[in-house]
């Protein structure tokens, strides 16, 4: 997991939101570093879900920090005004619910949908490195394949502007923490 070709380097939208006054990849990590006990506690079922959907168990737990700070954003399991549900915010408009919030049928569904994801781009866009692709499948777990569509411009229109990004900051984290 790198993130390359965004901007690490510049200070971010979260990093003023949380006071922090940090690079996006040094405020995504404060904030991955905030979550990792939460985290903790979920890191069995990742790597079991990561292990048998082929998708890194850091990534998964990127996903779970953005989208919901590993649980702590939630309420009674609902996120995104009611919208989201569970740890990887599955927004119930676009998917039927499956699962608690915290279960391993909830990250399972997640998972999938980020894989399908990545495929979509994969497809939308064979000339990009797998790592675009990669990010490319990231941004648009948060805001959909049709509003990807330059890698220079990958975040513009997500959360924050900077998800795909943030997301791979977060992951990096967990890596260097055994996820």
């Amino acid at each position: 997991l790198r993130g390359k070709g965004g901007n690490e380097g510049e200070t971010c939208g979260k990093g003023k939101q949380t006071g922090f006054h940090y690079s996006c990849v040094r405020a995504s990590e404060e904030m991955a570093r905030m979550d990792l006990g939460r985290m903790n506690n979920y890191k069995s079922v990742i790597r079991k879900v990561g292990n048998d959907l082929g998708v890194d168990p850091a990534l998964i737990a990127g996903i779970i920090s953005r989208e919901s700070r590993a649980g702590n954003a939630l309420d009674d399991g609902w996120g995104d005004h009611g919208n989201g549900w569970g740890l990887m915010q599955v927004d119930k408009r676009h998917h039927t619910i499956v699962g608690a919030w915290n279960s391993e049928e909830h990250l399972r569904q997640g998972t999938g949908i980020l894989v399908n994801f990545i495929k979509t781009i994969q497809k939308k866009f064979p000339g990009w490195s797998k790592e675009q692709q990669l990010k490319g499948g990231i941004a648009a777990y948060n805001f959909g394949d049709r509003n990807v569509q330059t890698y220079e411009r990958v975040d513009v229109g997500t959360t924050g502007g900077d998800y795909s990004n943030d997301v791979v900051a977060r992951a990096q984290f967990y890596k260097k923490n055994d996820f």
